[in-house]
């Protein structure tokens, strides 16, 4: 039956069409590299929160309606709540399986961005951006803040303490925007707080977010399918050839374990590790906060952004008080993730590189661009610790006020010491490289020539390592010319102030260096063999 079946479908437009993909899938290549491997873990962590979100959705109550518990949790009998917190305590208490599916659920709304963010880091890092990828880059940070906003929406579903000081949190934040803000808020909440936040964020949370992750995964890999993949140098690999394994059936056999290792490492987590344990939070209350509440990791850096404002940032200006400690971290939060979305166009300006690239960078041959990036997450890493402050000064026995003023210097001071220190790392590593590769690597072997010369053997680097060591390829800075009046614009200057200090300091490839002997200071086997028989020879 399963052969007739077969070859009734494959006589179908469909089977056809399926027959011509799983042959064009044999013939493509895939390289293989730990860097591709975070993909494969978000796209598990959306799997999981699809199932175990749709499984949610028919056991939980969208409503700020208030109720009286009497379930089966004794310490919360006859506490007045919403019927939200009501629907997931039954989730957690009495509905089979439905803790597993909450925690499931949860971990995998965390995995989720750390595997976003260290995509778009292995991207960044490798010059995987350029074109002819750039829209894939969007589209990747785009997923990213979907993530962020789905895992916030879902956040403050349950309706718990904690989630409910976050959301006054937020209340606070959109209240402090001038002009709009109190217009934004009661749109938000529904009138006063918490008004009617639940039933505002429950279709964000399910029907929105899921949309534009399908929409963007869609695309995603589109661009991928069109593009052939990048991949780093090595034999026989250039611009126009890859090297790998076919994509049918070994890179998706590869993709399969991987899948299955990721969702069943969130499943034994989910059902061995506590996390949001509502139970022991309570119901949310307008008039009560928790005390030395965290929200989850991947928004800590929001408020870490708050909590480094200055005291005292409010200035009268048409009437209005403008409170600067909430415009200010706005400001400078925006200004980062529109930096981080648009770098890529921005480095083609500077650079003026409009080529297509499927080769990948060693981030040490790119010391500007990793400084770039080092500096960056050195500045985020300070916001979000800052958003701990209390926690770090409670643990370590110090005054907040010590804490805030720490991280205010770290995030002014620690992405300017980060980017010169990695440029300088990088640039050091390829002197590294580049004497390697000229002269071979160190064996720690000394010998004695039969003329009574010392020399200790350079073992020789074979093909697969000289590619990696090659360092960077020749390039250099834009030059701009003045226009038909005989003037420079300010954009064509900016250009290029920008342009030589993105190629200050860089080393010139190695076949480009003149007088390379292949020696250098040391010897290796066959040096040393050529040199004994001349000797020999010389003698006789």
């Amino acid at each position: 039956m399963t052969v007739r079946a077969s070859r009734l479908v494959a006589g179908t437009s469909v089977g056809r069409r399926t027959t011509a993909l799983r042959d064009e899938l044999r013939m493509r290549r895939a390289p293989l590299h730990w860097t591709n491997l975070f993909g494969v873990v978000a796209f598990a962590c959306v799997v999981v929160l699809f199932v175990t979100g749709f499984i949610l959705m028919f056991a939980y109550t969208p409503s700020s309606e208030r109720v009286t518990y009497s379930g089966p949790y004794v310490p919360l009998a006859g506490a007045e709540m919403s019927k939200a917190l009501q629907s997931t305590l039954a989730i957690s208490f009495e509905l089979p399986g439905g803790l597993l599916m909450r925690q499931a659920h949860h971990w995998a709304a965390l995995l989720l961005p750390a595997a976003l963010i260290l995509q778009l880091a292995v991207t960044f890092f490798t010059g995987a951006f350029r074109r002819p990828r750039r829209l894939s880059w969007l589209l990747l940070f785009g997923l990213l803040l979907t993530a962020l906003v789905g895992g916030w929406s879902g956040y403050a579903l349950p309706d718990d303490m904690l989630s409910g000081t976050g959301l006054r949190i937020v209340e606070g934040i959109v209240l402090g925007i001038p002009v709009i803000g109190t217009w934004l808020s009661a749109l938000l909440f529904g009138g006063e707080f918490p008004g009617r936040i639940i039933e505002n964020l429950y279709p964000i949370h399910v029907a929105v977010v899921p949309a534009l992750l399908v929409v963007l995964i869609a695309l995603r890999a589109r661009t991928a399918y069109v593009n052939k993949p990048a991949q780093f140098a090595g034999p026989g690999r250039s611009e126009d050839v890859i090297v790998g394994v076919p994509v049918w059936p070994n890179l998706a056999v590869r993709v399969g374990g991987l899948f299955a290792i990721v969702t069943g490492g969130l499943l034994l987590v989910a059902a061995t590790v506590t996390i949001s344990p509502i139970w022991l939070y309570g119901p949310s209350s307008p008039g009560n906060a928790s005390a030395g509440s965290q929200p989850d990791w991947y928004t800590g850096f929001l408020d870490g952004a708050l909590r480094l404002v200055p005291p005292g940032w409010e200035v009268e200006w048409l009437g209005r008080t403008w409170t600067l400690a909430i415009l200010v971290p706005l400001a400078v939060v925006g200004l980062y993730l529109l930096a981080v979305a648009v770098y890529p166009f921005v480095e083609e300006w500077v650079t003026g590189d409009h080529r297509d690239h499927h080769i990948l960078d060693r981030p040490r041959n790119e010391p500007t661009r990793t400084g770039l990036g080092v500096a960056a997450l050195v500045f985020y890493a300070a916001l979000w610790g800052a958003g701990s402050a209390d926690l770090v000064a409670t643990h370590f026995h110090l005054t907040v006020e010590s804490v805030v003023a720490a991280y205010q210097a770290l995030v002014v001071l620690g992405p300017i010491v980060a980017f010169w220190l990695t440029r300088r790392v990088c640039l050091a590593l390829q002197k590294r490289d580049r004497d390697i590769l000229l002269h071979g690597y160190e064996t720690g072997r000394i010998v004695r020539l039969p003329g009574g010369e010392y020399a200790e053997v350079h073992g020789r680097v074979d093909a697969e390592e000289r590619y990696r060591l090659a360092g960077p390829v020749a390039a250099h800075g834009v030059d701009v010319h003045p226009d038909e009046s005989g003037r420079l614009g300010l954009a064509q200057r900016l250009r290029g102030v920008l342009s030589r200090a993105y190629f200050e300091d860089r080393l010139e490839p190695v076949d480009q260096v003149d007088g390379v002997s292949g020696d250098g200071g040391g010897r290796t086997d066959e040096a040393i063999t050529r040199g004994e028989a001349t000797q020999r020879a010389g003698a006789a």
